[in-house]
């Protein structure tokens, strides 16, 4: 698998970037709306703030510090997020837009630029 290229190294990861104001639309965090914190090329996920949140117990690793629990957020596929469109506000699906050889974002619903 380390010589095979991942399948989300194509268009579906330009979709997505750090800041940008997701929303969750399926599984258990269904209907959240956060920011994007990370964005995970090689698996094709994102991190969400304060979403898919799970606790994480630590041993102690000398008899100075104590154990504790955190809490930890763990990445979602792509597939079950959807983008905000900041101008708009509405759920839509990104489009591209092509000037002076760059690729530019734009919302399916309202043309606007993201």
């Amino acid at each position: 698998m380390k010589n095979q290229k991942s399948r989300f190294d194509g268009g579906i990861i330009k979709k997505f970037r750090k800041g940008d104001e997701v929303k969750v639309v399926a599984g258990k965090e269904k209907g959240k709306k956060a920011k994007v914190e990370k964005v995970l090329h090689k698996e094709g996920k994102l991190l969400i703030e304060g979403v898919n949140l799970y606790k994480k117990h630590l041993k102690a690793k000398s008899q100075n510090q104590k154990s504790e629990i955190i809490t930890i957020s763990k990445p979602l596929p792509l597939a079950n997020i959807a983008l905000i469109c900041p101008k708009c506000h509405k759920q839509t699906r990104v489009g591209f837009k092509i000037e002076k050889s760059q690729a530019i974002r734009i919302c399916r619903k309202c043309k606007a630029e993201i």
